[in-house]
C-alpha cells in the first residue's frame, strides 16, 4: 500500500476530511514509537500520522526514536512523508509564521547512531547531498503558496540538541553564517527516511525570531505556542492540497536510495539483523 505519511504536532490530524480513522499499535526492533500511528483517508489517498512528541507533547526531542518511527512508518506502506516542525526564524526575512521549504541540514547533534538502521553485521552508506526529496518539497511549496501563505523556497535547518533554546552567542554565529533556521527534530527523521527508501520533505513553520534577534523579544515558550496555534491551521490547508498531487506510485530517485548503498555481501548478513530490518531490505532479498 502506497501511503502518505504525516509527522507533526498531534492536532495536526484534526483534519477536516481526514475519515475512516483508526489507531493502530505497531511494534518495531527499536524500540516503541513517539505514540501509536493514526490510519485514514484524506483527499482520497491512504494516510498514516503519527505525533510526533506523542499525544499531550510528552517526549523531549532529544528522547525521540527515529528509528522506530520510522520503521513503522514503512511497516505500514508509507512512502511519502510530509514532515511539519516548528522552527526558530535565522534571519530577518523568515517572519513568525512563515513557512520555509527548506532543502539542506546542518547537524548539530551528538546522536548520528541513533539516526542510522544500519551496523549489526549490515554496512549501507546513503547518499545524503540532497537530504530532502526535491520532487515533494516543490509538491508543498506549491500548494503552499496556492493558499496564499508567506513560503519561501529553500533553506538551510540547523539541527541543534535541544531541549534548551539557543544561547545568543550560538544564535548570533548560526546567523552569521546565514543559515536559515533552526530546529531540534528533522535531522534524524530525514536521515532514516532516506534509508527506508522513504520520499521526505519538511514545512518548517516559524514560531518566533530565534535570540540572534536583539530587536525581538527572546524566545519563551509562550511565544511558540502562540504561534503553533496559527501555523496548524496553515499546515492543514497545505497537506490538504497538496496530498492530491503526490504520485499514486513511488518513483522518485528517494524511493531507491538503498540500490547502490549497501556495502555488506547478502550472503554475509546476520539472520537477525536481516529480519530487523526486513521493511527496509526486502525488494533486495
Amino acid at each position: 500500500m502506497n501511503r502518505i505519511g504525516i509527522i507533526g504536532g498531534s492536532g495536526l490530524y484534526h483534519i477536516e476530511g481526514f475519515t475512516h480513522q483508526k489507531w493502530l499499535t505497531v511494534k518495531t526492533p527499536f524500540g516503541a514509537p513517539s505514540d501509536q500511528l493514526l490510519t485514514g483517508h484524506l483527499a482520497g489517498r491512504d494516510v498514516v500520522f503519527l505525533p510526533r512528541h506523542g499525544r499531550g507533547h510528552r517526549i523531549l526531542p532529544s528522547e525521540l526514536n527515529h528509528r522506530a518511527n520510522i520503521w513503522a512508518m514503512k511497516k505500514l506502506g508509507v512512502q511519502w512523508i510530509i514532515s511539519v516542525s516548528a522552527v526558530g526564524s535565522l534571519q530577518k526575512k523568515y517572519r513568525p509564521c512563515d513557512v520555509v521549504l527548506i532543502d539542506q541540514f546542518v547537524d548539530r547533534t551528538k546522536q548520528s547512531a541513533a539516526h542510522s538502521f544500519f551496523g549489526n553485521g549490515i554496512v549501507a552508506h546513503i547518499a545524503f547531498a540532497d537530504p530532502i526529496c526535491e520532487e515533494l518539497r516543490v509538491l508543498l511549496l506549491a500548494a503552499a503558496r496556492w493558499t496564499r501563505t508567506r513560503a519561501h523556497d529553500g533553506g538551510t535547518y540547523v539541527n541543534m540538541e535541544g531541549p534548551a533554546f539557543s544561547t545568543r552567542a550560538e544564535s548570533q554565529a548560526n546567523h552569521r553564517a546565514a543559515f536559515d533556521v533552526i530546529g531540534m527534530t528533522n535531522l534524524g527523521e530525514a536521515k532514516c527516511a532516506r534509508e527506508a527508501e522513504i520520499a521526505y520533505a519538511t514545512l518548517a513553520m516559524v514560531t518566533d525570531y530565534d535570540c540572534w534577534n536583539e530587536e525581538h523579544d527572546h524566545v519563551t515558550v509562550e511565544m511558540v505556542i502562540e504561534c503553533l496555534h496559527r501555523n496548524a491551521a496553515m499546515a492543514k490547508r497545505i497537506i490538504s492540497r497538496a496530498i492530491p498531487q503526490i504520485p499514486t506510485a513511488p518513483d522518485w530517485s528517494c524511493h531507491d536510495a538503498l540500490k547502490n548503498a549497501i556495502m555488506t555481501d547478502r550472503k554475509l548478513w546476520p539472520a537477525k539483523t536481516r529480519k530487523e530490518l526486513a521493511p527496509l531490505l526486502k525488494k533486495y532479498l
